[in-house]
């Protein structure tokens, strides 16, 4: 089996993310980032579904993104909006993208791997830079020039199967896979059980997507 490495954050749209490279076949090492987030909870979602969803390996590293601050979602001062806003919100990370990548990418160094999937998407999403198509072509770029995988004639991948997908569509395509999306969390400000606050921008997403797909909502709710 080709080996792949899955970002898995513990929410829905990695969860589908790691459900399809399996399902096409691949191996899959997966990473988590304890990056000094708001909520802890996803943290142990990603535990939960990597053991579950029979990840090969699943390693969480430590990153301090919380030293640099920025977001609403690594500065307790920052409050967490419970109304969507224009233009790119506090939620944003700077540059977590980026890093979470660059992780990958020497993780799949590390194992022989020339694929790394990532969850991100461009339709319905909070209007989050490093989640467009043309940065994570940048970013593949950026991958072949500078690893020796890359210069020596093995092309690294970057898979982002949920790019062009609706949230209700990716629901509906993880489900088909058997996902069990009670175990995700989602909530940008969700309690230590993984309970979500049901005001966020990321809980209004994901409850607008149930409703379109047409399917029950698991999330349990503060």
């Amino acid at each position: 089996m080709k080996k792949a490495v899955i970002l898995l954050s513990g929410g829905l749209d990695s969860m589908t993310t790691l459900l399809m490279a399996k399902h096409e076949g691949f191996a899959c090492h997966c990473l988590s980032f304890d990056y000094g987030q708001r909520q802890r909870a996803e943290l142990q979602a990603a535990r939960k579904i990597a053991r579950l969803s029979g990840a090969v390996e699943h390693k969480i590293i430590h990153i301090g993104l919380d030293e640099i601050g920025g977001s609403a979602l690594t500065d307790q001062a920052i409050a967490v909006p419970e109304t969507a806003t224009e233009g790119i919100p506090v939620t944003y990370v700077p540059a977590r993208n980026t890093v979470f990548l660059s992780f990958a990418l020497g993780y799949a160094e590390v194992l022989g791997s020339r694929d790394i999937f990532i969850g991100v998407n461009a339709v319905d999403y909070s209007g989050y830079p490093d989640c467009r198509p043309e940065y994570i072509r940048a970013f593949q770029d950026l991958a072949n020039l500078a690893t020796k995988a890359g210069v020596e004639g093995s092309r690294i991948q970057i898979h982002t199967p949920l790019i062009q997908m609706s949230k209700a569509e990716i629901i509906r395509a993880g489900i088909e896979l058997g996902a069990d999306y009670a175990l995700t969390v989602s909530c940008y400000g969700a309690d230590e059980q993984g309970r979500a606050c049901g005001k966020c921008d990321a809980c209004r997403l994901r409850a607008e997507g149930f409703a379109a797909a047409g399917m029950p909502d698991p999330t349990r709710y503060q």
